[in-house]
């Protein structure tokens, strides 16, 4: 396994860690002993970075993960798990949904602590609560070694929040066809800049990226000098990239963790040939062409005057038709944009006031995509995820049934 440095603090890390996202599942819950035993296959393996979130399986990923690093296993990892910050509405929950975390995870300290999913209105929330204050004082205090955020808005907001705080990492989705969305390859280059790890989740895409292809990016691969899979393809990209440092991969299988292990044996920066770069960008180009809207995600057109998120709503869109999986998107889309975990930014804000189309490189009619958005993604299912989380979230946060449910006894 090749190891990159973390800048701030020279230590060593795999660069590639365990996405604890995807574990096998059994009958709606974490299948125990298949998933212990994977976890535990890929530390021996060398991935010794495990990535999890208060969320994550429906709250079970955490107290999972405390059981399965017993017998001495916690000592030979690093952990990585995130702060809530749409439960959080005061600074004492702060400390309340840490300190849980560490019973969670039958730890005493956590080594990179994440405010999760961050954007530019929740990052200013947060300071406002004093989240600042609270990393200073959880690294201060031992309960975590390193402060980071994860990220899915647009290269500027990311900028905003790398300034404003030293932190020690991030985690950004990047991958073949996110290399011009959300952060980007210039978010990447810039958190790098500032002495950022720069940990990379999404690598294949949830797997879409590395398995039934499309007929047309198979040719393209096939006319490739050196064969290689899919995944391959798109995990070498990313291990090519001198400021990347380390790749989350939500493996679920023993046969991923031994292919992505193998790639990470030989997998040096800067290593890709002009000819193979040449290949990877037609693959992302043909993903691309199956686009529903041609957005590259740019943020020029942004920010809107009432809200949306323009680039968010077209990238969901288009994951519909390039990957499928409604009821997924449909979740994601009233999850990341319907106010349940930060601001209202939907397409249906979109008044047709069309300051933003002159804005568009790309020429995009965006109120008229944007109501097409609306049509498609703002049906019956994501007004009743929507009323159910806004009924849920504040009762949840310290009745018996959420210490019942995400703090369950071991």
């Amino acid at each position: 396994m090749l190891n990159r440095i973390i800048p701030k603090t020279k230590e060593k890390v795999p660069i590639l860690g365990f996405g604890c996202m995807r574990l096998v599942e059994k009958n709606g819950s974490i299948d125990e002993e298949p998933s212990k035993a994977l976890v535990r296959y890929a530390i021996e393996k060398g991935v010794t970075h495990l990535d999890t979130a208060w969320m994550y399986h429906r709250g079970q990923s955490e107290p999972f993960l405390g059981r399965a690093l017993a017998d001495g296993y916690r000592e030979r990892v690093t952990l990585s798990t995130k702060l809530p910050h749409w439960l959080v509405k005061s600074r004492e929950d702060m400390d309340f949904f840490l300190n849980s975390q560490l019973d969670r995870l039958k730890t005493g300290y956590i080594d990179y602590y994440l405010v999760h999913s961050v954007g530019g209105e929740s990052w200013n929330r947060m300071k406002a609560l004093g989240v600042t204050e609270f990393l200073d004082l959880a690294k201060k205090d031992g309960r975590i070694r390193y402060a980071g955020f994860s990220f899915h808005e647009g290269t500027e907001s990311f900028k905003k929040i790398v300034d404003d705080y030293p932190w020690d990492c991030c985690l950004i989705q990047y991958n073949i066809i996110d290399e011009y969305s959300q952060a980007g390859r210039d978010g990447l280059k810039y958190a790098a800049e500032k002495d950022l790890a720069v940990f990379i989740m999404e690598p294949l895409r949830g797997g879409k990226l590395a398995k039934n292809l499309p007929e047309e990016i198979n040719r393209i691969l096939d006319q490739a000098e050196i064969k290689r899979t899919p995944a391959e393809w798109a995990l070498r990209w990313l291990w090519d990239q001198p400021e990347v440092t380390m790749v989350l991969s939500g493996m679920n299988d023993i046969s991923q963790v031994d292919e992505n292990c193998e790639i990470a044996e030989t997998a040096y920066p800067e290593s890709l040939t002009a000819k193979e770069y040449e290949i990877i960008r037609n693959v992302a180009e043909t993903w691309r062409s199956l686009m529903k809207v041609l957005c590259t995600g740019c943020q020029y057109c942004m920010p809107c005057p009432f809200g949306v998120n323009i680039p968010s709503c077209f990238e969901m869109y288009n994951n519909l038709f390039m990957f499928g999986e409604p009821w997924k998107t449909n979740a994601v889309y009233a999850i990341r944009l319907g106010g349940v975990m930060g601001g209202y930014s939907v397409a249906s804000a979109c008044i047709g006031c069309e300051s933003c189309v002159s804005a568009c490189p790309q020429g995009i009619d965006i109120p008229g995509r944007l109501k097409e958005v609306s049509e498609r993604l703002e049906g019956p299912f994501y007004h009743t995820l929507r009323l159910g989380a806004k009924v849920a979230l504040p009762v949840m946060r310290r009745t018996a049934f959420f210490k019942k449910r995400f703090l369950p006894d071991d």
